[in-house]
């Protein structure tokens, strides 16, 4: 099995930043695509970015220019850096990852158990 743990939410003025991380363990052999997805009270879920092996990245339009992401293959790991925080980002924010298993050669997506961002004065 394949576990995303997420770290980093909390409260944070409008304006102020905030850094997410997700850590993949399991029996993992490569990981292809990560990304954070974040849904707030009443809406859907949303793409808010995504990044492949090679560093490929992909943005919302309404993150673009404020948060980035990142992440260390050697940790299995993914990064959401957010800057200038507004209220609107308020969200519980998921982590995903399509992940080949050793011994699975078809890639399976999993996904964290979220973490609330809540950006209010």
């Amino acid at each position: 099995q394949v576990q995303l743990v997420e770290s980093g939410g909390g409260l944070v003025q409008p304006g102020g930043s905030l850094r997410l991380s997700c850590a993949a363990s399991g029996s993992i052999l490569r990981i292809n695509f990560m990304g954070w997805y974040r849904q707030a009270p009443g809406k859907q879920r949303e793409l808010v970015a995504t990044i492949t092996s090679g560093e490929i990245t992909n943005y919302a339009d309404s993150v673009k220019e404020r948060f980035i992401i990142s992440r260390d293959n050697a940790k299995n790991t993914v990064y959401l850096q957010m800057n200038s925080l507004k209220p609107e980002d308020t969200a519980v924010y998921f982590c995903n990852a399509e992940v080949t298993r050793v011994f699975f050669p078809r890639p399976a997506q999993y996904w964290g158990q979220g973490t609330q961002v809540t950006v209010s004065s």
